[in-house]
């Protein structure tokens, strides 16, 4: 049986104009992740907000043992202020210079230090109605708690939500072009909804 997850490698995912997402990837059996957990040591995930970016980094570490690297935690200084795009780039460099890691978050102008290096890239992408309702819920739940980053209490962010709303049309294609520029050495790996998460989850058994 295929697999619920679409994994391959990025030279034959594409042919003419991007379709991730939209085209059926690689289809390969569930046991080519369990084969190949060994080669699994650096790994991107990227995704809209809300689609449970930071969620499945942790998950996957406890199941895997890799260290992980919450790119919020480091890009918002107490106050919610933004870190220069200079020392942003410094920061991610030496926090990925190690061998393992799993990193989790967008922040699209710093695609390509993430994508060449790993050897793995994850896409989750949720529809854009989940996305939507979980940051509200997020927001809701934790609103004046920081849980993104040290000194950021949760707060509703008109911006940000309409940047999960527009996400799709404007910043889907920018990840589709950076993954085809920088990640051509890396395993390609989308979940569309929790089903599909979970079986990925299970292709590298329970954990710790």
């Amino acid at each position: 049986m295929a697999p619920e997850c679409a994994i391959g490698r990025l030279q034959n995912c594409y042919v003419g104009p991007p379709t991730l997402g939209r085209s059926a990837l690689m289809q390969l059996v569930a046991s080519h992740c369990r084969e190949n957990i060994a080669v699994v040591k650096r790994v991107a995930v990227v995704g809209s907000g809300g689609a449970g970016k930071t969620t499945f980094a942790n998950e996957l570490s406890r199941r895997t043992g890799l260290p992980v690297v919450h790119l919020d935690h480091l890009y918002w200084k107490p106050g919610w202020v933004e870190t220069s795009k200079d020392e942003w780039r410094v920061v991610q460099d030496k926090r990925l210079n190690a061998e393992e890691w799993i990193v989790d978050g967008n922040y699209s102008g710093t695609f390509d230090i993430r994508f060449r290096r790993a050897d793995t890239i994850i896409v989750l992408a949720a529809s854009r109605s989940r996305c939507i309702s979980r940051v509200l819920r997020r927001t809701l739940v934790n609103h004046g708690r920081s849980v993104q980053a040290e000194g950021c209490p949760e707060r509703i962010d008109w911006k940000f939500l309409k940047w999960v709303w527009r996400y799709p049309k404007n910043s889907r294609p920018l990840l589709e072009v950076a993954i085809r520029e920088h990640g051509g050495a890396s395993r390609l790996i989308e979940l569309r909804t929790p089903r599909e998460v979970a079986k990925f989850y299970e292709s590298f058994g329970a954990g710790s």
